[in-house]
C-alpha cells in the first residue's frame, strides 16, 4: 500500500467513527488521538476498522505505532497483501 492509499484508507475508516474529524488537518508527527479528539474507544475502533479493511490483524501491541499519521502510513505500507 502506498502513502496516498494508506491516507485514503485511514480517512475512510475514520469517517465511519468520527465523521467530524478532518484527517487532512493533522501533521504527520502529531498524535492522531489528541489532534482528532479521539477517546480510547474511538481509537480502538479505528484500529479495528483498519484491520478489517486491510485483512490483517493489527495486534494491540502495535497500536502505538499508529498514533501518528507518519507511523500509520509506514505501518500500513509495510503490510503485505493477504494471501487468498
Amino acid at each position: 500500500m502506498n502513502e496516498s492509499e494508506a491516507r485514503a484508507l485511514a480517512a475512510d475508516v475514520l469517517a465511519g467513527i468520527a465523521p467530524e474529524a478532518e484527517l487532512a488537518t493533522v501533521r504527520d508527527d502529531e498524535d492522531l488521538r489528541a489532534a482528532l479528539d479521539l477517546d480510547s474507544m474511538d481509537f480502538m475502533n479505528f484500529v479495528i476498522g483498519l484491520s478489517q479493511r486491510t485483512g490483517h490483524a493489527i495486534p494491540e501491541a502495535d497500536a502505538p505505532r499508529l498514533h501518528t499519521l507518519r507511523g500509520l502510513v509506514a505501518y500500513l505500507g509495510a503490510l503485505q497483501a493477504p494471501r487468498s
